[in-house]
């Protein structure tokens, strides 16, 4: 028989949370605005606490609402273009605002990024926006028992936290080796460096691309966790001819890789696209201005970045999106390095996700 709850035990929140089936800031929602949440998901919370007999803690609960009006926003880093531009984004939403921003660099670190968590949410802060979605156990239980909006970015995911905005990396993967293959490319190598999951998931998509077509080749793929930069590129592209000489194509997982490539190919003469198609990944501003132009997977990184912060901002007002996870698509802009004589015009965007 199960032991009778003393009446001067009191329930947690959390307790009524995992009777519910929702996340601990879903139930916390309810008691501060049910309406923001679906009718299912009240009646269950509600129900949860009437049979554990929850009172919620109004003196702690207006203790805990004296937040700051600042925005958290953990990235892996502070140089990396690519989040450069998403912080662009977020600035000019919280610009005429009452909100403002602090920055913190986990340096690709998840057990950093778990240290920052905890660092912010001791701060109280109005709302967080979280690289990715492959924090730890700890750091998801940490942002699930906070209570303030969090968005995840760069990413979509299934079991967003609170909210999420990016796209899939291994569906962008795909139509990168797909747009090659459709240009008649056979021997396709995959570069990647540092490696973080979202390399790993457009790696993912090049390997499923690639075994589809019958063509996936292990001696085609050199990676190295060192950092990303235009000199690595070469360096890796050297490697991937001396493993596989009869390359045609190469999908690098970033831009700085693929300009290395290009970069290499010039020292060796080998001419790009009739030789050597390149394609690189996020589309960064050079791209469009090498010799010969680079192919590359646009990724809408300002728009991101810019509608994580006006989601953090709506929620608090409570106008929370009806779709918690918002999928911004890609597309793969074809250029000069990839497109083989006899096929389509350069510049021109040959497949983008669906939006959500």
């Amino acid at each position: 028989m199960a032991r009778k709850r003393s009446k001067l035990t009191k329930v947690r929140l959390t307790e009524v949370a995992k009777l519910a089936g929702v996340s601990p800031i879903t139930a916390s929602r309810f008691f501060r605005n049910p309406e923001a949440l679906s009718v299912g998901k009240r009646v269950r919370v509600e129900s949860a606490a009437k049979e554990l007999s929850y009172v919620p803690n109004l003196a702690a609960r207006a203790l805990a609402s004296q937040r700051t009006e600042v925005i958290g926003v953990l990235i892996p880093s502070l140089t990396n273009n690519v989040f450069a531009d998403v912080l662009r984004g977020i600035y000019d939403a919280v610009d005429g605002s009452r909100y403002s921003i602090q920055l913190a660099n986990t340096r690709y670190s998840i057990l950093q990024e778990e240290k920052l968590l905890r660092v912010f949410l001791t701060q109280k802060p109005a709302g967080l926006i979280v690289t990715g979605i492959d924090q730890t156990r700890e750091s998801r239980a940490i942002m699930e028992a906070s209570d303030c909006p969090i968005v995840q970015i760069m990413e979509i995911g299934t079991e967003p936290v609170d909210m999420m905005i990016g796209f899939s990396h291994s569906d962008a993967g795909r139509a990168a080796i797909s747009h090659l293959l459709a240009e008649g490319c056979r021997r396709i190598g995959f570069l990647g460096a540092r490696m973080d999951p979202r390399v790993q998931r457009r790696f993912l998509g090049y390997q499923a691309a690639m075994t589809e077509a019958g063509l996936f080749d292990q001696s085609l793929v050199v990676t190295t966790p060192a950092p990303t930069s235009v000199t690595l590129g070469g360096t890796l592209f050297a490697d991937l001819l001396t493993k596989a000489p009869d390359t045609d194509a190469v999908f690098c997982a970033n831009d700085d890789l693929a300009l290395g490539v290009l970069f290499e190919c010039r020292r060796r003469h080998i001419s790009v696209p009739e030789q050597m198609a390149i394609v690189g990944f996020n589309d960064l501003e050079f791209m469009g201005s090498a010799v010969p132009t680079l192919t590359s997977v646009r990724t809408n990184r300002y728009e991101m970045g810019r509608n994580a912060a006006t989601m953090v901002i709506e929620a608090l007002e409570g106008r929370r999106p009806e779709q918690p996870v918002v999928d911004l698509g890609y597309s793969v802009m074809t250029r000069q390095s990839s497109t083989r004589r006899g096929h389509a015009a350069a510049s021109a965007p040959v497949r983008e996700s669906v939006q959500n």
